[in-house]
């Protein structure tokens, strides 16, 4: 009996050990977590600025010569020279092609030796007239046979001219597989000729734009081709009927090309600038948070101003955090009645902050969100010009949260950003 006495003694023993052993490392690792620093949060951040932001319809169009044609002969014949290279400047009137034209040329000398001697016999006829000598009848016949005379060595004269082929105005040709001694028939294409100073943007926008456009209103165009170079010039013509399909309209610009860099076939993003311009306090988009109580941002305060009234939270969300607020204190009260008397002395309290500036906390605000451009979005309501607003890393924030800024990588915020070939 005595044994199991000691036994019994020994295992209680143990246990009181143990359960102190186990007691003394809980209150160390509370100690060690209330000795812990403060956790905090790596963000980007960027200042809020005002920007001026232009009213503008963008819309992707074709390029189209004013003036350009396929180039062909009227008249089907034997080429006897090409006096041109391909891709030439010419100037209107410049001779391009010549078709063999030999038999024509002697033929038209023929009637025109005709057509002198019916000049000469209407004169000689003339004269007898006047002598009484032929009748009237007699010398109108005259004249009408030196008016047919006349009339076909016009004709051979067109003919001959259509065996010339020039330009018909000053452009630039293209690249022509045309030689001499080729044989060309009616309507075979010899050369394309296009004038590309200025030059034509169509592009179709929706029915509603209608009343933002007018005939002279600015416009630019950026072509892939010179990604870096904005085309200026203007609406010259707008399409008095709506394509029933797509319910968009036709719209046509002039484009200055001076360069020639611009051909016709190419496509160009097109901005038409409308209304005025505005001026609008910017932040890129990333920086902004969507939830149902509506937008949201995040904005560098020191310690101690994370809880300054927010006029634009809503009603229904700040009474619930009221509530939670007066339950938390309720629920503090209550612990510290609880404990009233009680201290543990094994866990000390952290030590008090260094002398120094506030630490920098997340302030969660509400904001009203406007129009966006690129990767940049307009603010309405809620923050000042000079707010740091957190552009990246608002998923591990919430008010108050102690955070560190690192603006090494920052986010896009172009207004126009453009495709980065990869």
């Amino acid at each position: 009996m005595k044994r199991w006495l000691i036994l019994a003694g020994i295992v209680v023993l143990l246990l009181i050990a143990i359960g102190g052993i186990k007691a003394l490392q809980v209150k160390k690792t509370i100690a060690g977590f209330a000795a812990q620093p403060e956790p905090q949060s790596t963000v980007t951040t960027t200042k809020a600025v005002y920007a001026d932001w232009s009213s503008e319809l963008a819309a992707v169009g074709s390029l189209r010569a004013v003036r350009g044609v396929n180039l062909t002969t009227e008249v089907a014949g034997l080429v006897s020279s090409v006096d041109f290279s391909s891709g030439e400047e010419i100037k209107a009137g410049a001779t391009l092609l010549q078709l063999n034209a030999d038999s024509d040329r002697a033929r038209m000398e023929s009637l025109k030796a005709t057509a002198d001697l019916a000049a000469t016999n209407y004169k000689r006829d003339q004269l007898q007239l006047d002598a009484e000598a032929i009748s009237k009848a007699a010398l109108d016949t005259s004249a009408a046979n030196l008016r047919s005379a006349r009339a076909q060595v016009a004709e051979q004269a067109a003919l001959v001219a259509k065996k010339v082929l020039r330009a018909p105005f000053a452009g630039r040709l293209g690249i022509t597989t045309v030689n001499r001694g080729q044989y060309l028939n009616p309507g075979d294409v010899v050369v394309t000729l296009q004038e590309l100073d200025p030059i034509y943007v169509d592009f179709s926008l929706p029915q509603q734009a209608l009343s933002q456009l007018q005939v002279g209103q600015k416009i630019s165009a950026v072509s892939d081709s010179f990604p870096d170079q904005s085309f200026m010039g203007e609406i010259s013509a707008i399409n008095p009927v709506v394509d029933i399909d797509t319910r968009n309209v036709k719209v046509q610009a002039t484009i200055r090309n001076p360069q020639r860099k611009l051909l016709p076939g190419m496509f160009a993003n097109v901005k038409v600038a409308v209304g005025q311009t505005a001026h609008y306090l910017t932040l890129p988009q990333t920086a902004v948070t969507f939830n149902p109580y509506g937008e949201t941002v995040f904005v560098v305060v020191k310690r101690g101003e994370e809880n300054a009234p927010d006029p634009n939270k809503p009603r229904e969300l700040a009474a619930n955090e009221a509530l939670n607020r007066a339950d938390a204190k309720l629920n503090a009260e209550a612990a510290a009645r609880s404990k009233e008397g009680k201290k543990d002395e094994s866990v000390k309290s952290p030590a008090p902050a260094a002398d120094g500036p506030p630490p920098l906390v997340a302030r969660q605000v509400f904001i009203t969100v406007g129009p966006t451009r690129g990767d940049q979005i307009a603010i309405l309501s809620g923050l000042k010009e000079g707010d740091e607003v957190v552009t990246t890393g608002q998923l591990k924030l919430k008010n108050g949260t102690r955070i560190v800024v690192n603006n090494t990588v920052l986010p896009s915020n172009d207004p126009a950003p453009k495709p980065v070939d990869g």
